[in-house]
């Protein structure tokens, strides 16, 4: 098995491990915006929360493999921005749930509170509850982002060489099952390294903030 250990075997993955990062951190950023977003539509009721609900229900109850299919093969999009465009999408609707959770975390007295300060109602959630909120609920987002990093593995059935796809044409260059079973444990050591790296930065950073 020392045939895998190779340098050049390592290069070529770590191009897939880049463009997983390029599409998580893209995906992360795009959902966490739109996620907030449909959070408060969904948090102060009326018909546009009602709407933000539906959506949040029909994506929820929706695999993400059929979001990439439909993205890469019913859009004029290249596959990584396909792929970018089809994990937002998805993962927008957990974590709207999430920051949802959050908002409602918040005891209304916050909201009283700030009104009797001559701030709007937009003025009260940008710069009283919202930033309250999102700190409350930063373990249950960590844990979310981590899991889009490894959703991103999905994006290789449609053709994108992320880090699972580069691993899996590597795997067709060899033909046992130990080699195979130790190319599995490196790909799964090189995803393990990025979310836990990125969980106990988390940890350190709220500890450092409480």
């Amino acid at each position: 098995m020392s045939d895998i250990f190779q340098a050049s075997i390592f290069l070529f993955l770590l191009q897939g491990l880049k463009i997983t990062l390029e599409i998580a951190l893209a995906s992360i950023a795009g959902s966490l915006a739109l996620g907030t977003f449909l959070a408060v539509l969904r948090h102060q009721g009326r018909w546009p929360g009602h709407l933000a609900a539906i959506y949040i229900e029909a994506v929820r109850n929706t695999p993400l493999l059929l979001f990439i299919l439909a993205f890469r093969f019913m859009t004029p999009l290249p596959p990584v921005y396909a792929g970018i465009v089809a994990m937002t999408v998805f993962e927008t609707a957990a974590l709207a749930e999430i920051v949802r959770g959050g908002l409602k975390s918040i005891p209304k007295g916050q909201w009283e509170a700030g009104k009797t300060q001559g701030f709007s109602s937009f003025q009260v959630l940008r710069y009283i509850v919202l930033p309250q909120a999102l700190r409350n609920v930063i373990p249950p987002l960590i844990s979310q982002f981590t899991t889009i990093i490894k959703d991103t593995s999905f994006v290789w059935a449609v053709g994108i060489e992320d880090l699972t796809g580069k691993g899996m044409i590597v795997m067709g260059r060899y033909t046992t099952a130990a080699q195979v079973f130790t190319l599995f444990i490196v790909i799964a050591a090189m995803y393990f390294f990025i979310n836990y790296s990125i969980s106990c930065y988390a940890r350190w950073k709220q500890a450092k903030t409480a």
